[in-house]
This record gives structure tokens, sequence and C-alpha cells, in this order.
């Protein structure tokens, strides 16, 4: 469990602090001074809280601010307030947050907080975004063109994709996304990235498929399962697949080839399993595919087949 716990006096942020860590042995504690900090660390850094304890009268950013914030960033997120004032309790009726613990904060307010929270329900679906990977990358929603605001947002995308739900690093992104990249560049091309990643949350959002996007630190992956893919439907039934790539493969990228290269090599082993060509086909050379995918190649850490 992943806890955030916000307070503008260091003191009583120690002691909310050890509170939580007494309560909840084993559990991420993060500490912040300030609302703004906290919701920072949400929505620019991906780092999503189990539960945020926050005291409500704070400079710049206050409680109710970040409460309601949070509930656009990370729905799932529990949000319980820590006061001094017994008044602020129907605010937090209002804001419809998970509860509220009286100030001297103690591990036993703390520990019933916890117990008393209700699970989140899981959203129904009923609907999956449709992905067509083979000729152009394609995106999907009830059968019409996802639009996306940025080139590169449905880039970002298409790569997130291509892993099948290996989390990658802003570093990887950036030397597939913006190639060439130098030390100096470094920091612009990481906002860069984090505008490309907040356009990509807000497009899913929108249609209510926020969910398929996995985050976790500093990294970026995708459920697969989530999606509608023709390119994990070839990958699942193997041999049994019908005859569903041609040769292109998200034709618009340039790093896409190292991929295509492996579904060439997966082609050709069908075609064997299936008994055809047996005698013109010689062994596949697998080492060319291993050296084109070597750490040295920026498409090198796109596909693990």
């Amino acid at each position: 469990m992943r806890i955030f716990a916000v307070d503008d006096e260091p003191g009583v942020l120690e002691t909310l602090h050890e509170a939580i860590e007494a309560a909840a042995p084993g559990a991420e504690i993060l500490d912040f001074t300030r609302g703004q900090a906290a919701l920072d660390a949400v929505v620019q850094e991906g780092v999503i809280p189990d539960v945020i304890f926050s005291d409500i009268r704070m400079p710049g950013m206050d409680g109710l601010q970040l409460a309601a914030s949070v509930r656009k960033a990370a729905p799932a997120t529990r949000i319980i307030f820590v006061t001094a004032f017994s008044e602020y309790a129907l605010e937090a009726w209002k804001s419809h947050v998970h509860g509220y613990v009286m100030k001297p904060v103690t591990a036993e307010d703390i520990r019933d907080a916890i117990q008393h929270l209700q699970p989140t329900p899981a959203p129904v679906r009923t609907d999956k975004l449709r992905i067509r990977c083979f000729g152009y990358f394609e995106v999907f929603w009830k059968n019409e063109p996802l639009i996306f605001a940025r080139k590169k947002t449905k880039e970002l995308l298409a790569i997130l994709v291509v892993r099948k739900g290996s989390a990658s690093s802003a570093e990887e992104l950036i030397s597939v996304l913006y190639e060439n990249t130098g030390p100096e560049d470094m920091k612009k091309a990481k906002q860069n990235l984090r505008n490309l990643i907040f356009d990509l949350t807000e497009t899913l959002e929108k249609i209510g498929q926020r969910d398929i996007l996995l985050r976790k630190g500093s990294s970026i992956a995708i459920y697969p399962e989530k999606l509608d893919c023709d390119y994990y439907q070839m990958l699942a039934r193997g041999a049994a697949a019908p005859d569903l790539y041609y040769g292109e493969f998200m034709e618009q990228y340039s790093w896409a080839e190292s991929a295509k290269g492996m579904i060439s090599s997966l082609e050709g082993r069908k075609a064997m399993t299936e008994g055809d060509y047996l005698e013109e086909q010689e062994t596949p050379d697998h080492g060319a595919d291993q050296s084109a995918l070597s750490r040295g190649n920026r498409g090198c850490w796109l596909e693990d087949l």
C-alpha cells in the first residue's frame, strides 16, 4: 500500500508519518508539506497513492483543493482529512472524501480509518479500444477513429502497444520519440514526454478508457488484455491465426522495423509448423534478429517475442 501524508507543519507531519507507520507496517509512506507537491507527484510523476491523509488548512493548495484535483487524476485514490477543527467534518462530507480523523492523530485512528475504507468498485467495461497495427497504426473507439491532439501522443501509444505490457521508462521512450536527444536537451525532452503522457491520459479519460494505462513510478505501460488488437490476436493464436499480416506493420513509424523483422521471423516459424516450404526453408537466422536488437540499437527494448 502506498500512502501520502500531507501537512504544512513539519512536526505534525512527522507525528502523522509515525502514526501511519505504526498502523500500516510495510506501507510505502511519502511525506509532503504542500498540497501542490502531492498533486504534482500524482499528475506529473505518475506516483499514484492508495490513500492520502491530508491536512485541510494549508497555504497555497489546501486539502479541499487537493482532494478535488486528485479525484480527477486518480479516481481510485481514497482521501482522508486530518484536522484539528471538528467543523471541517461537514466540509469533508461535502467533498465526498472517504473520512476524517482528528488531531492529535494516533495510530489507532489511522488503523480505524484504513479498515473502514470501502474497496473502489471496478468499472464495468462494455467496449474495448480497438488497435490496428498491421498496415498503418490506427486506433478506433466504437468504430470511429480516435482523434489525438498531437501526433506524438498517438506514437507514444503505439510504442506501449508494441511493448505488450512491459514498462517503459522516460529515457527509453525519449530515445524513440525524440531520437538523438543529447544530454543538454534531456530536460526539455522529459517535459515534452510528460505533456504527451498527460495528453494521452486525457484522451483516454474522455472515452472512459483511462484504465488501460499502468503507471508505476516514472514508468508507464498498458494492460494488453484490455485492448482489441490484431497484433495481439496473431501472437496469441500462433499457427492457428488467420493471415492477418502481409508484411506491413505500423508503417508510419521507422522504429517499428525491428518489430516487423521479428514478426516475419514468427511467420516463418508458423509456416514451417504447418509444413509449408519445408524443403526450401533453411533454419531461421535468429542471430541476425538478436544483432538488430542489440543494446546499442534504439529498438532493442521494443519487443520481447
